[in-house]
């Protein structure tokens, strides 16, 4: 088998598994194995194709010519194959640790989320091998439309709202913005292919640059930007793995990899400079970081905490772009992959903690640290990580978009990271904190009466929690460590990351 064969391979077998799990729908453990075999079957598929890409060549599927010079076609170069490394090898951990979280919260529906997951991660792996902004268009509306049902999931009014909510934000921004803004293209230039240094130069006047930034920016609304962020929070009525998929594996990364596809491989990053296009987005993007922490700050549930921490921090891959300076475009690659890993962990502790506990406010939580502390601890890895607080992953995609916007003397978007940071401290740590800061409030009672008030309550918590530690199944346990280890992993091996990315900027 040749390297087409597997780019191939890599977007039909999720499709694959979608049959063969709707068919052992009857039958759970089947079903389940066979999800865990296509994820990782996926993700062999997508590393037979790192090589040649590490190589220096851009390996290339061509499916069928629609117009002259326009083709359904995908070309796998290095930010597209990183994109791809991150949506198959997270379906692995998603998928084990779905099968803990959707058995021990008894959920219903199980195999159309797990087919629904499935065909959503072969659209997250066809938009990261596109060859052209019309595929990718493509892979980018079937990503949206498999993943409706995943949000709406509950069947609820509450999810039926968000559905309808999360359906008509993405669809109305993609066709009736981002559409607008391919098809001006295809006009302006004759040409929709990625090319490096962009297709744009030469083909629009320099005060237009603006409006068609404008129409991709706003068009790509998996990307979150305010004021069209809705979606985002008001998808966090589905399942805990849902949630991981929309944060961390495919949906908003699905956003954000367009945005700098878009930046680098359309405009092109010099194009933007020249013409200061993209002034505008950079505090556009630097207002979402910041008022999206400070709603974060707000919330008691910790799911809306993590959704509106997620709006935020899509924003530094949005502002690396419009920064458009080599060290700011690798930065904000890095911090896609980066996010991920951290993102995925909170999203797997909270889930870990409803299914153990039942609890949904972090007011709630006063304590819960001593019964599931090797969830906690993950928690804190992940939190860190996403702080950008060395030796975990985020620090280094921090340092190098700050490093871009030193390049682009825009100096006060380093202030608007360093803030960020302190924010993302103020609403992530207390999470942590209060798992251990003395037992639960509705047990203080019950843990004095049984001491007589003899002991001070670092001797009362352990007494009441140290002897019953009761963590989540361990399919959602072990998940969660794999990818708080990740973040460790992501920290050591950045210079790999880095060295894989470079090429686009060159």
């Amino acid at each position: 088998m040749d390297t087409q064969d597997f780019i191939a391979l890599a977007m039909l077998l999720p499709l694959i598994g979608t049959v063969m799990i709707w068919m052992s729908g009857p039958r759970p453990n089947q079903r389940e194995v066979v999800t865990v075999v296509t994820a990782i079957l996926t993700f062999l598929c997508v590393l037979q194709v790192l090589p040649p890409v590490l190589a220096g060549e851009n390996p290339t599927l061509i499916i069928a010519n629609i117009l002259p010079g326009l083709q359904f076609a995908f070309v796998v170069e290095p930010l597209g194959m990183m994109f791809a490394l991150i949506a198959s090898f997270l379906w692995i951990v998603t998928s084990f640790y779905a099968i803990g979280y959707m058995r021990g919260h008894n959920e219903p529906n199980q195999t159309r989320f797990y087919m629904c997951f499935a065909i959503a991660i072969s659209s997250a792996i066809a938009v990261a091998f596109s060859g052209n902004m019309l595929t990718l268009f493509i892979a980018y509306e079937v990503l949206t439309l498999s993943t409706y049902p995943l949000v709406t999931h509950n069947q609820d009014e509450e999810a039926k709202r968000a559905g309808r909510t999360y359906l008509g934000i993405l669809l109305t921004s993609s066709i009736g913005l981002l559409l607008v803004a391919i098809l001006w293209t295809w006009y302006a230039a004759g040409t929709l292919d990625f090319t490096k240094g962009g297709i744009l130069k030469g083909k629009i006047d320099d005060g237009l640059v603006i409006v068609m930034l404008f129409l991709y920016m706003y068009g790509i609304g998996k990307a979150a930007l305010m004021p069209i962020h809705r979606w985002l929070p008001a998808a966090m009525v589905a399942p805990t793995p849902v949630s991981a998929l929309l944060h961390a594996v495919a949906v908003v990364k699905a956003g954000v990899f367009t945005v700098l596809k878009v930046i680098i491989y359309i405009f092109g990053a010099d194009f933007l400079t020249e013409t200061g296009a993209s002034v505008w987005l950079m505090y556009v993007a630097g207002a979402t970081v910041l008022l999206a922490s400070l709603v974060a700050l707000t919330k008691d549930n910790l799911k809306a905490r993590l959704a509106y921490s997620t709006v935020s921090q899509l924003s530094y891959v949005v502002l690396a772009g419009a920064l458009a300076t080599s060290f700011s475009l690798v930065g904000g690659a890095m911090h896609i992959v980066m996010h991920a890993f951290g993102k995925i962990t909170l999203f797997f502790c909270a889930g870990a903690i409803m299914v153990a506990s039942h609890k949904t406010e972090i007011s709630q939580m006063r304590g819960l640290g001593w019964r599931m502390p090797f969830t906690f601890a993950a928690f804190l890895l992940g939190a860190l990580s996403v702080i950008g607080l060395p030796p975990l992953g985020g620090s280094w995609s921090k340092w190098y978009i700050a490093l871009g916007a030193a390049d682009a003397e825009q100096l006060i978007f380093i202030a608007v990271l360093m803030i960020s940071s302190l924010l993302n401290v103020a609403y992530l740590i207390p999470v942590f904190a209060r798992g251990f800061f003395g037992p639960r409030d509705e047990e203080r009672a019950q843990i004095a009466d049984t001491h007589h008030h003899d002991h001070d309550h670092k001797s009362a918590d352990h007494a009441a929690y140290g002897s019953r530690i009761v963590e989540a199944p361990l399919f959602c346990v072990v998940p969660l460590w794999v990818t708080a280890l990740g973040c460790v992993a992501l920290f050591l091996y950045a210079d790999r990351l880095y060295a894989m990315l470079e090429p686009i900027v060159k």
